[in-house]
């Protein structure tokens, strides 16, 4: 397998732009054009990654593609390197797909996200043929996060770290005026969206011995082969608010969801209640939940996704009201799901459908096809 640029050494997985997190360091840029493409043998693709999270990996990802491919990692900030890049290439890994990119690629045959969103990905610009595919494996690591932000925030444990920091004890052991708190084995947990992210959340709560219940969409969650309490379309959105201790916010963001849970909603999960948000962003309405939380009409929140996200670097405001002022919130920059395994997983899953593409066999996580 040859490769355009040397693989980078040592670098540790960062959030990349939305679906799956905030951007990193470029990789460096491919020197070599498509002019001095060596012959490929037959079957070897042409790949292009546009992916930032996948450099510390890189070693990894070419050494599972099928012999003989050649391999690009153009500098993800330069768009002139990435439309170079594609000029000959069979595949394009990455989390987006403008329509700029389509036409820089005439000879692509697969565009695969490099996470589970594919809505950065222009399918109507893409030639008829193209396959779009995704992958996931960051549940596991989206379950630990809203299981340790539902303790984390029901037990109070930030409110308390701060006190005694200051030297007060945040508790009724010392203070009576403290409030007491619950385990998660009295939560009622609900679930708005049950798709990959959700049902492991799910498991994760369940074995504390929580209560679950979920609407999606369509409805179509067996309810009892999850173990959950009850299941339903979006219609039931308000009474699962009314009845949940803590809610899981996972659903993607479509016309349909976007403002899904606005300020009606959040006050009927009420002062008591957490809200986590691993979804999209904007599915949660931006100025009705930090209003919810400044003037605690909703308990607590742990906000993993974002209104505004960095243009390039690493330094941006997530929002345009000032979450950070409140004390009831956990803010962290799109890392619910961003940790070692999760990449590992995704590049194997990317490399193994790059191998059945070149083999001629039927794709994996095959989500849309361009007409």
């Amino acid at each position: 397998m040859s490769a355009d640029a040397p693989a980078p050494g040592g670098s540790r997985p960062t959030a990349s732009a939305p679906p799956d997190a905030p951007g990193s360091a470029p990789v460096p840029a491919a020197t070599a054009t498509p002019a001095a493409i060596a012959p490929e043998p037959p079957g070897a693709p042409t790949v292009v990654v546009v992916e930032p999270n996948f450099a510390f990996l890189r070693t990894e990802f070419e050494r599972a593609l099928p012999e003989g491919s050649r391999v690009r990692w153009p500098d993800p900030g330069d768009p002139a390197a990435v439309e170079a890049a594609l000029a000959d290439a069979d595949v394009l890994v990455s989390g987006r797909c403008t329509p700029a990119m389509a036409a820089a690629a005439p000879r692509l045959r697969l565009a695969h996200a490099s996470g589970a969103g594919t809505d950065g990905i222009d399918v109507d610009a893409l030639a008829p043929g193209v396959q779009v595919a995704n992958t996931f494996h960051h549940e596991d690591s989206i379950a630990e996060y809203a299981v340790s932000a539902a303790i984390m925030l029901r037990r109070g444990f930030p409110r308390q770290h701060a006190a005694l920091r200051e030297g007060r004890w945040d508790s009724p052991s010392y203070d009576p005026g403290a409030p007491w708190v619950d385990t998660l084995a009295t939560a009622t947990v609900g679930f708005v969206g049950f798709g990959h992210i959700g049902a492991r959340c799910w498991q994760r709560f369940r074995a504390f011995g929580a209560r679950g219940m979920a609407v999606t969409r369509r409805g179509e969650v067996d309810a009892a082969a999850h173990g959950l309490a009850r299941s339903e379309t979006i219609d039931g959105l308000g009474p699962l608010l009314e009845s949940s201790d803590v809610v899981v916010v996972s659903a993607p963001l479509t016309p349909g969801t976007k403002g899904l849970v606005g300020a009606a909603e959040l006050a009927r999960l009420g002062p008591s209640g957490v809200l986590i948000h691993v979804g999209r962003g904007p599915v949660v309405d931006e100025g009705a939940l930090y209003r919810a939380l400044r003037d605690r009409t909703l308990g607590a929140a742990a906000i993993d996704v974002w209104y505004r996200y960095p243009a390039g670097g690493h330094t941006a405001a997530p929002a345009t009201h000032p979450f950070e002022t409140l004390d009831n919130v956990l803010m962290t920059p799109h890392t619910s799901g961003v940790t070692r395994q999760t990449f590992e997983h995704r590049v194997r899953d990317i490399a193994a459908n790059i191998g059945r593409l070149a083999a001629g066999e039927r794709l994996h996580n095959v989500v849309a096809v361009a007409r």
